[in-house]
C-alpha cells in the first residue's frame, strides 16, 4: 500500500478490489464455503456487482470481502483502506471527527465505527509465542486512564487511581513488541496469569518495585527491579536493569488517548490499546514503513467480524467470530 495517497487503491474502487484481492490471496482465491483454491469464476454480468465469484466446486457466490470486518459494508473498499492508511500512519492515532472530515462519511457514526472495525483487524489472532525465550529482557508495568464507570468517582472530586481504569502493558525488548491488557485490578490473582502466559521463563522480568511483580520474579531467569519510590530510574549496579522502554510506549499512548481520543468508553478501551499495541510493535525501528504497517493491518481483516447491534434498547457492539480461510 503506497503512501501516496493519490495512489489509486485510495480513490478508485476497482483497484482498491484488485489490491485487497492479491493481499488476501496471494496463492490464488480460496472459496470461503468449501476451501477450495484456485477453482473459480469470476461471475459477468449487466446487474453482477464487481469482484463476485463463483466456486466451481461447491457452485457458491464469494467476494473478498467475505468473512471480513468489511463484510456486508456500504463503505467503499477504496475507503476503507484510506482509512486504514490513515489510522497506521498517524502515531498517536486519527480521531473518528478526523475521519469524518476527511473521507466524506454522511454521519460522524460511520466513521467512528468504521475506526472500530478497523482497530479489530488490528488485534492480534491465535496463540503468540511467550516473549524472551531467548533470554532478553521483557519490561513489565502498568498504567492509568480515564474512569472506571463501576466505581466513580464522587462529584468534584479527582478520581483516584483505585476510580481509574487500570491498563497492563509487556514490552520485548529484543522484538520491539508490546501487547497490553485491560484489568479490572492490579491483584496478583488477575496479573500473575497473564505475565505467566506471555512471558518465558527464560526472560529477564523487568520492572519496578511494586510486590505485584517481586514476588513471582523467581519464576523467571532474572528479574530486574529499579525502585521507582526513589527516583531510581537505571539500576546503578546493572544499567540494563530498567523499565524506559515500556514508559516511553505508554507516553505515546497517553498523548494520544489524551490529545487525540480525548474521550473512551470503559467497554471499547480494549480496542484503542489494540491500536497502539500494532503500531508500536510494526513501528519504523521493527523494519515496517506505513505502506508494510497499512498492508499488515489489512491482512488482519480476515477471520473477523464485528457488527453494530442494539440489545435492550442500548446500542453496543459484539464480536461474531468468523471462521478464518
Amino acid at each position: 500500500m503506497s503512501a501516496d495517497l493519490t495512489n489509486p487503491i485510495f480513490t478508485n474502487e476497482e483497484a482498491a478490489r484488485i489490491h485487497f484481492e492479491a493481499l488476501r490471496w496471494p496463492d490464488g482465491r480460496v472459496c470461503p464455503h468449501c476451501g477450495t483454491v484456485g477453482n473459480s469464476t469470476l461471475m459477468q454480468g449487466k446487474t453482477t456487482r464487481a469482484g463476485l465469484y463463483k466456486c466451481k466446486d461447491c457452485r457458491k457466490p464469494f467476494t473478498a470481502t467475505m468473512g471480513t470486518v468489511y463484510e456486508k459494508s456500504h463503505i467503499p473498499l477504496h475507503k476503507w483502506l484510506l482509512a486504514t492508511h490513515l489510522m497506521c500512519a498517524s502515531k498517536k492515532g486519527m480521531s473518528a471527527h478526523q475521519l469524518y472530515r476527511m473521507l466524506g462519511f454522511g454521519s460522524y457514526r460511520t466513521a467512528w465505527f468504521m475506526a472500530h472495525r478497523i482497530r479489530e483487524a488490528m488485534r492480534p489472532g491465535g496463540n503468540l509465542p511467550p516473549m524472551g525465550g531467548d533470554g532478553s529482557p521483557v519490561e513489565v508495568d502498568e498504567t492509568f486512564i480515564g474512569h472506571d464507570p463501576k466505581n466513580p468517582a464522587e462529584p468534584g472530586k479527582k478520581a483516584s487511581i483505585n476510580q481509574m481504569n487500570k491498563v497492563l502493558s509487556l514490552v520485548s525488548r529484543e522484538t520491539g513488541e508490546a501487547r497490553s491488557f485491560v484489568v479490572k485490578d492490579l491483584r496478583m490473582a488477575t496479573i500473575v496469569p497473564i505475565i505467566e502466559a506471555n512471558v518465558a521463563r527464560e526472560a529477564r522480568l523487568m520492572t519496578d518495585e511494586a510486590t505485584r511483580y517481586t514476588s513471582i520474579g523467581w519464576n523467571f531467569a532474572d528479574h530486574g527491579v529499579v525502585n521507582h519510590g526513589k527516583e531510581e530510574f537505571v539500576s546503578t549496579v546493572d544499567p540494563t536493569v530498567h523499565t524506559n522502554t515500556v514508559e516511553g510506549f505508554y507516553s505515546i499512548f497517553k498523548r494520544g488517548m489524551r490529545g487525540v481520543y480525548q474521550h473512551c468508553g470503559s467497554r471499547h478501551l480494549h480496542r484503542y490499546v489494540a491500536e497502539f499495541d500494532f503500531r508500536y510493535s510494526n513501528r519504523i525501528a521493527n523494519g515496517f514503513d506505513d505502506k508494510a504497517r497499512a498492508e499488515r493491518a489489512v491482512k488482519g481483516v480476515v477471520g473477523k467480524r464485528l457488527t453494530y447491534r442494539q440489545p435492550d434498547g442500548h446500542k453496543s457492539f459484539s464480536l461474531r467470530a468468523a471462521t478464518a480461510w
